[in-house]
């Protein structure tokens, strides 16, 4: 595992595939000790902890359902037991388009517990520590642009979520504490973009229309980027999607 009084302690939610994999993977190289959160997927989380570890890294996996509380306050206190502290809250998990999902799950989980996971981790971060929101476009600039018609739960619900972590930046100031949002297009080969393509596949082809859309790695990067940036709490960092872009982002990062 390595020491990790000599590195920062990350906790990334929804990491055992797609972009939450990926970027305990660019945070882990860069030094950190990337714990790998997973809701179900324990040896898909396990798989990606030794991968890094193959490679010099450090790494462990948390199994947790973050929309249940209780379930979100165990995982804060047993990462606490075990290193002390946390330094940095990615926030990727996020979810909705489950056929199975009911009514209201997509607001619970990418507003609710988002806030209520921010809320269990907060005592314990340092100042100088980190959180960083995972969004979409379509989400960040909702109400601003079309969304198509089976995303929609999702990106109200993100968009609620990211007003509402906002809503904290004065406290979480007052305690040196940044938040970063990173916005992002539809990334390629994640799977909102696959079950989209099943379901509406226009939806996606019209993202591509506007050009390549960003890769898992590219947007792990930025991500990274942001775990780490020393930028005024708030700020959002794009990738892709210049049409969206061109609407004015003033003071923001486009990747």
């Amino acid at each position: 595992m390595g020491d990790s009084t000599e590195r920062r302690i990350v906790l990334i939610t929804g990491a055992s595939r797609g972009i939450g994999a990926e970027t305990a993977k660019v945070l882990a190289a860069a030094g950190d000790h990337v714990i790998i959160n997973y809701r179900e997927k324990r040896k898909r989380a396990q798989m990606i902890a030794d991968e890094i570890g193959a490679a010099g890294g450090s790494a462990s996996i948390a199994g947790a359902d973050i929309a249940d509380a209780d379930a979100a306050a165990a995982l804060i206190v047993d990462v606490v037991a075990e290193f002390g502290r946390l330094d940095v809250l990615v926030l990727n998990a996020s979810g909705g388009l489950e056929r199975a999902a009911a009514p209201g799950y997509a607001m619970a989980l990418n507003r609710d517990a988002q806030v209520g996971l921010v809320r269990e981790v907060l005592p314990h971060l340092p100042s100088g520590g980190r959180i960083v929101f995972v969004t979409s476009h379509q989400a960040h600039f909702h109400g601003r642009k079309p969304v198509p018609a089976d995303y929609e739960p999702i990106a109200a619900s993100k968009r609620a979520g990211e007003d509402a972590l906002r809503a904290m930046i004065p406290e979480l100031t007052e305690r040196g504490v940044g938040l970063n949002v990173v916005s992002g297009d539809m990334i390629d080969g994640t799977i909102i973009v696959r079950l989209l393509e099943r379901r509406n596949p226009e939806a996606v082809s019209d993202r591509r229309d506007h050009g390549a859309l960003p890769t898992v790695a590219e947007f792990a990067a930025v991500v990274g980027e942001a775990a780490s940036a020393a930028s005024k709490s708030g700020q959002t960092f794009y990738v892709g999607g210049p049409d969206y872009l061109a609407q004015g982002t003033a003071g923001d990062i486009p990747a």
